[in-house]
């Protein structure tokens, strides 16, 4: 589910979780006071205010501690993109050379660079890997191998060529796990009904001024979810209207091939 709604375009995503559910809240609080009455509701305000205090305090440390979570993981996204950019560059410098091996290692960066930028990206916003990065990444250990057993190159400089190429592994690993969502479905589950209670718990007060409590149900509504469209549009890094782009590839590309 967070994955469909991650790839809606921003302002459809804030029609549908913020303003929608906001409008529901402001028609069904005119709808409860016009069928209870003041009244009635106003009794409620005491108990239901104690309620609503321990409801939204703990609604409120859920959804801020959400929402550091997705940010860190988001971070972490953008770290592996940065380290798997510098592992390809550190790979194109230990494989200079004229050597026809040196040249092949090379080659093959430049193409897992290529299909990482035109196909990984798109397979990950459908939380999948795609193949042919896949067997890329492999043709760039078995050229890595060739490379060593030339004897051209010393134990230190072939070490320094085999832990850049399992930092690209490792870098890619992180990046696809991150792009097939960071929250587990029972936290989506109690993120949405936690902010379906809190706001419809408006619905058990009673105001004299029924404007102001129109205006407070709506602010509350919108800040709550406002917090929900923040959590969407992290918890899938590599897709929707906030993601992680391959720019810091696209520049170690464009430096070795010189476009």
């Amino acid at each position: 589910m967070s994955n469909a709604l991650s790839l809606l375009p921003l302002w459809e995503l804030i029609v549908l979780v913020v303003l929608a559910p906001t409008a529901v809240a402001v028609g069904l609080q005119i709808v409860v006071r016009r069928w209870a009455g003041f009244e009635r509701l106003e009794v409620n305000n005491e108990l239901a205010g104690f309620l609503f205090g321990a409801i939204g305090v703990f609604y409120s440390v859920l959804l801020a501690f959400v929402v550091v979570a997705v940010w860190e993981k988001f971070s972490e996204g953008q770290t592996s993109v940065a380290r798997e950019s510098a592992a390809a560059s550190a790979l194109f410098h230990y494989a200079e050379g004229a050597e026809p091996q040196a040249i092949a290692l090379r080659d093959r960066v430049v193409d897992y660079l290529k299909l990482t930028i035109e196909k990984d990206w798109r397979a990950m916003a459908a939380e999948s890997a795609d193949l042919e990065t896949s067997q890329a990444l492999d043709a760039v250990y078995r050229a890595a191998m060739a490379l060593n057993r030339t004897g051209t190159r010393s134990a230190p400089d072939m070490t320094a060529v085999f832990t850049q190429v399992d930092n690209l592994n490792l870098a890619r690993r992180v990046r696809l796990h991150l792009s097939t969502g960071l929250l587990p479905d029972v936290i989506w589950l109690v993120l949405f009904a936690g902010a379906g209670l809190t706001i419809y718990f408006t619905l058990f007060f009673g105001s004299r001024n029924a404007a102001a409590q129109l205006a407070m149900t709506a602010i509350l509504s919108i800040v709550l979810t406002s917090g929900l469209v923040i959590i969407i549009s992290l918890d899938h890094p590599f897709s929707g209207p906030v993601h992680i782009e391959p720019e810091s590839l696209e520049q170690v590309l464009a430096a070795e091939t010189g476009h």
